[in-house]
């Protein structure tokens, strides 16, 4: 049985914590469909299309194969994406216990709304425990260097944001 994946999120920038989880979910299901939030209400940083790119690029550096990443929008709940892309796991990574408890009331709401979806939980390693892409847009806007969490990609396009 090939398994599917939903592994949603704003990646507002991608940030090192999410290549972790993009490594840590291959692990875990065969395919994995990154699912970028789309808020008509928000204005992101970086443009959807912006976003897939750099996601696209992460994902080139990870030596998986082109056919088990797969880059969607979406602009509802995250149960209905991951209903709608055919996945039976959504991918949720961790920080520390204020995620879990937050997560865990999501993965209650989500079970109800559909049962056939199991939420995994997988943790942040310690390296990338304490990387948010809030956290890094702030350094970003401040002038700081954002190399130590950002891949090289991100952190140029960051700079290159900032500097005009």
């Amino acid at each position: 049985m090939v398994s599917k994946g939903l592994y949603p999120g704003s990646f507002d920038p991608p940030t090192n914590g999410h290549l972790d989880m993009l490594r840590a979910a291959l692990g875990v299901v065969d395919r994995l469909v990154v699912a970028i939030g789309v808020h008509p209400g928000k204005t992101p940083l970086f443009s959807f299309e912006e976003r897939v790119a750099l996601i696209r690029e992460l994902a080139g550096g990870l030596d998986c194969g082109e056919d088990r990443i797969e880059v969607v929008a979406f602009d509802g709940l995250t149960i209905d994406a991951a209903r709608d892309c055919g996945a039976t796991v959504m991918i949720r990574g961790l920080r520390d216990g204020t995620d879990l408890d937050y997560e865990m009331q999501l993965a209650g709401m989500n079970g109800a709304l559909a049962p056939g979806i199991q939420t995994v939980f997988l943790p942040a390693t310690p390296a990338t425990r304490h990387i948010t892409a809030t956290l890094v847009r702030q350094i970003a806007k401040m002038g700081g260097d954002t190399s130590a969490f950002v891949p090289t990609g991100v952190a140029r396009k960051l700079t290159q944001k900032f500097s005009s």
